[in-house]
């Protein structure tokens, strides 16, 4: 599961007023919930796109911070998708999950990239510094 950070000065719960119904526009239908941290994901146990197998996605609220988007996808093997067919689905499954975060968060794949980059260089610092 991926969290991912709202751009700074926004807040989730702006850009998204209805997470329920923001999953169901780019993934399908909601079938039901799970928890993470304290909090009830949506699932979508099948996904409108052949390529994915199941998407788990929602508002993660913290304490004194801002809420920040979770989303995990469970894709289906390349090769199967190519052999049905769907090599179109792939492309359009890339773009759902980038209009996806990118509205939801106001940062692009770009700026997602690097805010992770950073996360990972901040937990790396040497014993010895």
């Amino acid at each position: 599961m991926r969290e991912y950070k709202m751009r700074r000065g926004e807040h989730l719960e702006d850009r998204v007023e209805d997470m329920k119904a923001y999953v169901e526009e780019y993934f399908g239908p909601v079938s039901g919930t799970e928890p993470y941290k304290n909090t009830e994901l949506y699932v979508v146990e099948e996904p409108d796109n052949p390529v994915f197998d199941k998407v788990t996605a929602g508002a993660v609220p913290y304490s004194g911070k801002k809420d920040t988007l979770a989303l995990d996808i469970e894709e289906r093997p390349a090769k199967e998708v190519i052999q049905e067919g769907n090599v179109d689905a792939a492309e359009e499954a890339v773009s759902l999950k980038n209009d996806f975060l990118l509205n939801a968060t106001g940062r692009d794949a770009k700026s997602r990239r690097e805010s992770m980059k950073r996360d990972v260089e901040d937990k790396e610092v040497p014993d010895n510094v």
